[in-house]
């Protein structure tokens, strides 16, 4: 008896939307700028299924128009949906064109919903002897399942597949049929289709009302059951119910027909499907799909059977043994099957479904051994695994050690100070060998904790998170993601190990050895496999002499500077705290008096009703989303020039803001160890290659305000041996603006040492340049450094007294007076049109996905992207140079100064005062001489008992 043929049939847009969003914090962008999340994800799927289920027959079903006669019963169904995003819309072709290749039949019939023509197409191929899949995460099918109709139900992101059979929707919606899901549907309604539904009733109630009277007629039948404001509820929108339920039913008869033969699933044209993937850049895909059609697959036709009778059919593959190919295996369009794999082999892959060798290494002989191997190594990445995220804080537990994918030691630390100091010593020849290249997964962290037992770090180094951010900056960085990316592998979870935050959560000291053993391993294994990778893309992105001369040697500068830390004057933040109290009582006092009562300021909803209610202070008040007032920064902003309460709740805000930010925070996080505070320098956070800083934030004090620079005074020397100095580029982005663009008028002023806001301000308002005003200078300042940001005349009427039309006529004559630089601006958004990304003077590249984005508005922020990266980002390299060369010129002469922060444009250092004078000639020389530009760099030193006094 052969076997009952399998029909899948996809819900293409469920798994498109959910191919998208599932890499929506990571997009696929190619070098083109193309967001091809969509395309990725759901090509993802449909080979998983191919390869997981090999179906007889197989079609993807569309959506074209929604649906008429949905629209037609309720004009308000789905009016609630947003509009499709971009990187959806521009997918649907490619998707068409690959199908077409493949040759998979598209089903689609204008007018009509996916869920409509899946459900006809079901029901036409059940009654010509088939087994259905609805291949869709939609609940909504449940309604359609019977003995031979299923749904079939991707889990959560890379976790297989469920099938839904009979007894699993009578479990979930807690039915007698599967067809009691319309009635389910239709009286608790659906908030995405805008599906109204009987007020009141959610899922609980509507499952008591199914057990209680079986449908939705049962239940109007039978209100006099009911009791109190539900009775009520129901009795009044009884048409609702009945219309929500028809609004919820999959229709059955759409003018689709099943065609077993053209529904074959077929062999595709593999070059043209490789030609498109080609276009699009993928290459990972493109294994996956020539793998799935060109080679032998294990397989069962009982496989999706066997599924359901235990609802497990995503079952954990076992490891790879020694079987020689062949053997249980076929080939799906014939042809040789000898590099045949297994079809789990594309699931998610993880430690325990792949073959590998991890190993603790015992103390003594065996150490020693090891120690020897190692020593012999070229390449070896390592990773350490500690008792805090905290390095100044962390002791060594253990380090893992890879140098052959599939392969690693473990080397644990006992707890004992000494006894660890010592066995970190039999070490120190391969961490301080010049001969063996150190590869890791954010290796300043462990630079920092290998610091602490006074080991440095030698040799070349390669850091995979850098690697990564170099190739794909608006990526995340984290070893898992780049685990599941690029090697289809997710990592064992830290929680799993040491359970989740709070206080039964283990030290990894608590945890046993021989999972240890597996995690650290693993973590070492895998980012050994993942600079395999990066090492290729680096090259292919042309950013490897980037990686190797800038952001590799930065991390040995930023861990350094890390490690010192800055001294902080803890008096005089409880002095200033206590000044903060009293400006925020005396604001708050105004606030009072002119609103007439006392309320909570910290409360949008009780601001909103005082100013937009009570106060009145403008007729039409912007809403959000929830139906309140806004009180956001941008819309009380606008106001406060118009109203004094306004300005106070402002300042009332940032004092609030600063106080418990700054204040009061920053005596807390000083290290007990050090007397210091130690920021946290990120290499890898902002896309154009400026550092950002964290725990604390020092880039982000105020210093725009009285109070906010006085924060800037609690910085001081360590001792009174030493003093602060702060070297700040003066206006470097107008200067690298005016050397890319090549205008001559701005190189010149700079070159004459003028001052460039009012000698634009001469030439933009024809009068020389001793008679401009304070007023002029000031509004050509606003548009020299606007223009980088892409100033329109509104924003700059709001940033100056302009008129819109004034600031109009400025911006043109502006333009006029400095034509090369609205000539770069026009190539530079070109350029970026043309290839996808626009790069700094070092070639460190912003990737700009939306800049042939159909919507003005996203693309009009692509294209000041290509105008402000490279300038923002040419700004970063500069100042990496003159940190690296400064950094190099104080450990080469044993200089007792040292480099402590690095803030926007400005590098603060602890000078000993015999170094003085050579310190403000070094670092001047290194910083005005970083990068040669035909615009000479201008570095202003300043001296001071603290930071403020410095800059």
């Amino acid at each position: 008896m052969s076997e009952q043929k399998r029909l899948f049939l996809v819900d293409a847009y469920a798994l498109i939307f959910r191919g998208y969003y599932a890499f929506i914090k990571n997009p696929r962008i190619n070098s083109k700028g193309e967001d091809t999340s969509a395309i990725m994800g759901f090509m993802n799927s449909l080979l998983d299924v191919i390869k997981r289920e090999r179906p007889d027959h197989l079609a993807v079903c569309f959506d074209k128009g929604g649906s008429v006669d949905r629209v037609e019963m309720y004009e308000e169904y789905k009016a609630n949906r947003d509009e499709t995003p971009e990187g959806i819309r521009t997918a649907i072709p490619y998707i068409h064109d690959i199908l077409k290749a493949m040759h998979i039949p598209i089903m689609v019939k204008e007018g009509f919903e996916a869920d409509d023509v899946i459900g006809t197409l079901s029901r036409q191929a059940e009654k010509e002897g088939y087994k259905v899949f609805m291949v869709t995460p939609d609940k909504d099918f449940a309604q359609l399942v019977t003995e031979n109709i299923f749904m079939y139900r991707p889990k959560s992101f890379g976790g297989g597949y469920e099938t839904w059979g009979i007894a699993e929707v009578q479990k979930k919606f807690e039915v007698e049929r599967p067809e009691q899901v319309i009635d389910f549907l239709g009286m608790m309604g659906d908030s995405s289709d805008n599906i109204p539904g009987l007020p009141g009733v959610g899922e609980k109630t509507a499952k008591k009302f199914i057990n209680q009277f079986g449908s939705m007629e049962g239940l109007l039948a039978n209100t006099h059951e009911l009791k109190g404001k539900m009775k009520e509820k129901v009795e009044a929108n009884a048409e609702l119910g009945r219309l929500s339920k028809e609004l919820a039913r999959i229709m059955l008869d759409v003018p689709v027909e099943f065609d077993a033969k053209d529904f074959e699933l077929d062999h595709p044209d593999i070059e043209k499907v490789k030609q498109i993937f080609q276009e699009l850049e993928f290459r990972r895909l493109t294994e996956n799909f020539l793998k799935t059609f060109a080679s032998g697959e294990t397989s069962s036709p009982e496989n999706i059977q066997s599924s359901q009778d235990s609802n497990l059919n995503s079952t954990k593959t076992p490891k790879k043994s020694s079987t020689s190919a062949g053997a249980g295996q076929f080939s799906l369009f014939g042809g040789d099957t000898s590099s045949s794999e297994t079809a789990a082999e594309y699931t998610r892959k993880t430690a325990e479904t792949s073959s590998h060798f991890y190993q603790s290494i015992a103390t003594g002989m065996a150490t020693k051994l090891f120690i020897e191997n190692l020593m012999m190594q070229t390449s070896v990445c390592f990773d350490t695994e500690t008792t805090s995220l905290n390095p100044l804080q962390a002791e060594l537990v253990g380090i893992a050690f890879s140098w052959e994918a599939g392969k690693g030691y473990y080397l644990p630390f006992p707890e004992n100070r000494d006894e660890a100091q010592e066995l970190i010593e039999k070490l120190r020849p391969f961490f301080e060998s010049e001969n063996i290249e150190k590869i890791g997964q954010n290796l300043k962290y462990d630079i920092k904790v290998l610091a602490k037992y006074n080991i440095e770090v030698k040799g070349k180094l390669f850091d995979t998170m850098l690697a990564h951010y170099l190739i794909n900056p608006d990526m995340r960085h984290n070893m898992d993601v780049l685990a599941e990316t690029y090697l289809n592998y997710t990592p064992i979870s830290i929680t799993e190990l040491i359970g989740k935050k709070g206080k039964n959560q283990l030290s990894m000291r608590e945890v046993p050895i021989e999972k240890q053993t597996e995690y650290a391993v693993e973590d070492a294994d895998i980012t050994l496999q993942l600079k395999e990778h990066f090492e290729k893309e680096l090259g292919e992105a042309n950013t490897q002499k980037l990686f190797d001369d800038i952001e590799i040697p930065l991390l040995r500068v930023l861990a350094a500077m890390e490690l010192e830390g800055i001294n902080l004057d803890k008096d005089f933040l409880a002095s200033l705290s206590k000044q903060l109290d009293a400006d925020i009582t005396n604001l708050e006092k105004k606030i009072y008096d002119t609103a007439g009562e006392e309320f909570n300021i910290a409360s949008p909803k009780q601001l909103g009703v005082i100013l937009f209610e009570k106060l009145k202070l403008v007729d039409k008040p912007k809403k959000t989303k929830t139906g309140q007032y806004s009180t956001a920064e941008d819309v009380l902003s606008y106001l406060a020039k118009d109203h004094e309460i306004i300005q106070n709740i402002l300042d009332y805000r940032g004092l609030s803001k600063l106080k418990s930010t700054y204040v009061d925070a920053l005596p807390n996080q000083v290290e007990p160890s050090t007397g210091h505070v130690h920021t946290d320098y990120m290499q890898t956070v902002a896309a154009t290659g400026r550092l950002s800083s964290n725990n604390p934030n020092l880039q982000n004090i105020p210093i725009r305000t009285e109070r906010g620079r006085q924060v800037r005074k609690a910085f001081i020397p360590r001792n009174e041996d030493f003093t602060l100095l702060a070297a700040d580029y003066s206006q470097i982005e107008l200067r690298i603006i005016a050397a890319l663009s090549e205008e001559e008028t701005m190189i010149e002023a700079f070159k004459n040492g003028e001052d460039i806001h009012a000698s634009t301000a001469s030439r933009v308002f024809n009068v020389p340049i001793s008679e401009v005003t304070r007023e002029q200078r000031s509004n050509a300042k606003t548009v020299n450094f606007g223009i980088i940001y892409g100033v329109s005349a509104f924003g700059l009427s709001n940033q100056t007294d302009l008129s819109r039309s004034e600031a109009k006529e400025l911006i043109d004559t502006y333009y006029e007076t400095y034509p090369k630089l609205k000539n770069y601006i026009s190539k530079q958004v070109d350029f970026a049109r043309d290839h996808g990304y626009v790069q700094t003077v070092l070639g460190r590249r912003r990737y700009l996905k939306d800049i042939n984005s159909r919507n003005a508005v996203v693309r009009g922020a692509a294209e000041r992207n290509a105008v402000n990266a490279p300038i923002q980002g040419s700004a970063a390299d500069i100042i990496k140079i003159a940190m690296i060369k400064i950094h190099d010129q104080l450990q080469n002469g044993n200089f007792k100064s040292k480099m402590l922060l690095q803030v926007h444009d400005e590098l603060v250092f602890d000078i000993y005062k015999p170094e003085l004078n050579d310190m403000k000639t070094l670092i001047k020389t290194e910083m005005e001489n970083a990068y040669q530009l035909s615009v000479p760099l201008d570095v202003e030193i300043g001296l001071g008992a603290n930071w403020l006094e410095a800059h």
